[in-house]
C-alpha cells in the first residue's frame, strides 16, 4: 500500500509540474478542458466522468478495475490540490526553466505509473486502457500510450482545449517515459495480472475469517 500511495502522489506531482511549466497542458487535460467548455461540468467532474467511462470501456477488452483503479480516480485529484496548496512548484522565469520542469514532470509520471502498477491492484482508468490495448494489440507500451495521448489531444483541440508546445512534447514522450520506467523496473504489462476489486474483497474477507477464529 505505501508503494501504491507513493506512486499516486508522484503522479499528481508530475501533473502539477507539467502545469507549472507553463508550456501547455497535457493531452488528457486538454481533452478535459475541451469537454468542460461545452458542458456545465467542472474540470474535476469531467476528469472523474471520463475515468468512469474509460473503466466501463476497458471492461470490454478484458480489464477489470481493481482497488488501485478506484484510488487513482480519488487520490490523484486530492494530491494535486494538496501539492498546489503547498506551493511547491513555481512558474519558471525562463523558457529553459519551464522546459526542465516539463521534462521532470514527464519523468515523474513515467515512474509514478511504474510504482502504482507494480503492486498489481489494478491500473488507473487511463493506464488500464493502455495495458488492455498492449495485451490485445501486442505493440510496445510507447506506441500504445503515444497513440492514446495523440488521439485525446486531437479531440481536445477540436473541442477548444488549450494546446502549447509542452502539450505536443508530452503527447510524444510520455509513452517513452513510461516504457523506460517499466524497463528499468523490470515490469512487463503484457505478462502482469492485476488483482481486481472482487478478488481484493474476497482476500480481505478471508483474512477477517482467519483473525476471527
Amino acid at each position: 500500500m505505501p508503494t501504491l500511495m507513493f506512486g499516486l502522489f508522484l503522479y499528481a506531482a508530475g501533473i502539477v509540474a507539467t502545469l507549472y511549466s507553463n508550456m501547455g497542458m497535457s493531452p488528457w487535460d486538454v481533452f478535459h478542458v475541451g469537454i468542460a467548455n461545452h458542458t456545465p461540468l467542472t474540470l474535476g467532474q469531467v476528469s472523474q466522468i471520463t475515468g468512469l467511462v474509460i473503466i466501463f470501456l476497458s471492461y470490454f477488452i478484458g480489464v477489470m478495475p481493481g482497488l488501485a483503479s478506484i484510488m487513482n480516480m480519488y487520490f490523484i485529484g486530492l494530491f494535486i490540490d494538496v501539492i498546489n496548496s503547498m506551493g511547491i512548484f513555481k512558474i519558471p522565469a525562463t523558457f529553459l526553466g519551464g522546459f526542465l520542469l516539463l521534462i521532470s514532470g514527464i519523468l515523474m509520471i513515467g515512474w509514478a505509473t511504474y510504482f502504482y502498477l507494480k503492486v498489481q491492484l489494478g491500473a488507473g482508468p487511463r493506464d488500464g486502457l493502455m495495458e488492455g490495448l498492449v495485451k490485445k494489440i501486442k505493440k510496445p507500451v510507447w506506441i500504445i500510450r503515444g497513440a492514446i495521448e495523440v488521439t485525446v489531444l486531437i479531440i481536445g483541440y477540436i473541442l477548444g482545449g488549450p494546446v502549447g508546445i509542452g502539450t505536443i512534447i508530452t503527447a510524444f514522450t510520455i509513452g517513452i517515459s513510461v516504457q523506460w520506467a517499466f524497463k528499468v523496473g523490470k515490469y512487463d504489462p503484457k505478462s502482469t495480472e492485476h488483482e481486481d476489486i472482487i478478488k481484493t474483497i474476497e482476500n480481505i474477507k478471508k483474512k477477517e475469517d482467519i483473525y476471527s477464529t
